[in-house]
């Protein structure tokens, strides 16, 4: 009874063995089947390009200079900036801020650089401040001689200044603060404020000399006109006698 239940282990383990050698067979007959297919494939997709034919391409690409022209022909135009005859003698990025007497509160007019013009006829300097991306007016005002910059809150790069801002229409009365990068830009738009100012207090001054010099010739020449209809009333007198 023992032999014959080895006899029948083995004949069940010789069959599992020849079952498992099938499956790996077929297994690997399907996968070399499935790489042939796909060469296949690729073999009838791929193109091959002879020599002479890239050759006949590339002539082609570099024969081919269409040029298109444009359905509407735009014209060049000049954009009048009012800032013609001026030179920036001052450029330093700032932010500047405005104060809302509405509200009490700061809010912020414009981020760019903030420039001193000088008209070159008049030397006259202004406060001009453009918004970076916009190029929108943001500050636009005379240096007048009056006007005193403030440090903000103790804040040693930050300045605040009271003044008729002229940037929209009509003028309106702002109480600006500037502020830059560090201490020593901020100093540097103080000087340079502050000699605009100067700048401008002598030709105030030079005005009204002339001004006062125009008033006396005008006065003068009034003057002279009275002596000379009095003249002519006393040789009509004369005459008359």
């Amino acid at each position: 009874g023992k032999r014959k239940e080895k006899k029948i282990k083995k004949k069940r383990e010789q069959k599992t063995k020849k079952k498992k050698k099938k499956k790996k067979q077929t297994h690997s007959s399907r996968s070399s089947s499935r790489s042939s297919k796909q060469q296949a494939a690729m073999a009838e997709t791929a193109v091959v390009v002879a020599p002479e034919e890239s050759k006949e391409v590339e002539e082609a690409e570099q024969e081919c200079n269409a040029q298109f022209k444009p359905l509407v022909q735009l014209h060049e135009v000049k954009v009048v900036t009012n800032e013609e005859n001026e030179e920036t003698i001052f450029k330093m990025r700032s932010k500047l801020f405005r104060y809302d007497e509405d509200n009490k509160e700061w809010k912020e007019r414009g981020l760019g650089d903030v420039r001193l013009m000088q008209d070159r006829s008049s030397k006259r300097i202004r406060v001009l401040m453009r918004r970076e991306q916009t190029l929108k007016i943001c500050a636009n005002h005379y240096v007048s001689p009056k006007y005193t910059l403030e440090a903000n809150c103790g804040s040693d790069r930050s300045w605040v200044w009271d003044c008729v801002d002229y940037s929209q229409e009509p003028a309106t009365h702002e109480c600006f603060a500037i502020r830059f990068g560090n201490p020593e830009n901020a100093q540097k738009f103080k000087t340079a404020f502050e000699e605009a100012q100067k700048s401008n207090k002598e030709l105030e001054e030079k005005g009204k000399t002339e001004e006062k010099k125009e008033e006396a010739k005008e006065e003068t020449k009034e003057g002279e006109k009275k002596e000379e209809e009095v003249k002519k009333e006393e040789k009509k007198e004369e005459k008359a006698q």
